[in-house]
């Protein structure tokens, strides 16, 4: 018992002396830190109220904010292990050691954060747009380093992992996104008439985008039925209020106009007869 006192009495006289010795060292250290926090802090503002100035993608502009912010901090924190006497040589043998083991541990994150760059550095889309990829479609909400977040029309959230998206086939559709429709009319009904009760009813429509152009057609022919085709873009939150909204307006019009209407079940009989 003796001996275990008398251990910890000489790491506390150790402990203190080492304090005592290298105060003004750790305090300067202190300083360095805090100064680092502020210059890293102001570095990286500085870099973002430049990009915000040229316009750069706001994606882009966060994650070089962040980098300047990251680079000055680790200069600070380098020169304060200096002032303690620590070299840095070792440590960053060290570094590079684990870096090596957790490489193979961590492949699926740092492919993402590698995906991640990709996707920020070459703009292949931005927040804002809407993509379609793996079979998810929605309107960027968020790209980080990991991952994509999409929303949804219809208010989900998708979080991809940006190594999914990176070598893939995606499609852009930016702000908008198309809809189409078909709907049957009898056959003896008049096409043409029909055709352009739906294209007013939709250039009409403020939330229906004027370009690309409203599409209006005969999408196929049936024995008994004729199947009307239409394509419009509108903005990718309100798909679906849109759509409905456009639908309703598109049968009451069509019906006022003396145009025969067919039930879904009968359209699809008669375009499985071709």
């Amino acid at each position: 018992m003796l001996q275990e006192l008398t251990t910890l009495q000489k790491i506390y006289e150790s402990i203190l002396a080492y304090l005592v010795g290298y105060s003004f060292q750790l305090f300067g250290a202190a300083v360095i830190i805090l100064a680092g926090l502020v210059v890293a802090k102001w570095a990286s503002s500085a870099a973002l109220r430049l990009q915000e100035g040229r316009n750069v993608d706001v994606t882009l502009r966060h994650f070089i904010a962040s980098t300047v912010r990251l680079l000055v901090l680790v200069m600070f924190v380098v020169i304060a292990l200096a002032k303690l006497g620590i070299s840095i040589t070792p440590l960053i043998a060290a570094i590079g050691g684990l870096a090596v083991g957790a490489s193979f541990a961590l492949q699926g994150p740092v492919s993402n954060y590698g995906a991640g760059l990709i996707i920020i550095l070459t703009r292949m889309f931005k927040v804002g747009d809407t993509i379609t990829v793996q079979g998810c479609s929605g309107l960027v909400a968020e790209i980080t380093l990991a991952t994509t977040r999409l929303q949804a029309a219809d208010g989900e959230d998708i979080v991809i992992p940006n190594k999914h998206i990176v070598g893939e086939i995606h499609r852009n559709s930016y702000a908008f996104h198309i809809v189409e429709g078909t709907l049957g009319i009898g056959a003896a009904s008049d096409a043409g008439a029909a055709a352009e009760i739906i294209r007013l009813i939709l250039e009409a429509d403020p939330d229906v985008q004027a370009i690309p152009k409203v599409q209006v057609g005969i999408d196929s022919f049936g024995e008994a039925a004729l199947v009307m085709g239409f394509r419009y873009w509108v903005p990718t939150p309100q798909v679906f209020e849109i759509k409905h909204r456009v639908n309703g307006q598109i049968l009451d019009e069509l019906r006022h106009g003396g145009i025969e209407v067919l039930p879904p079940r009968q359209v699809i009989l008669t375009q499985s007869a071709r």
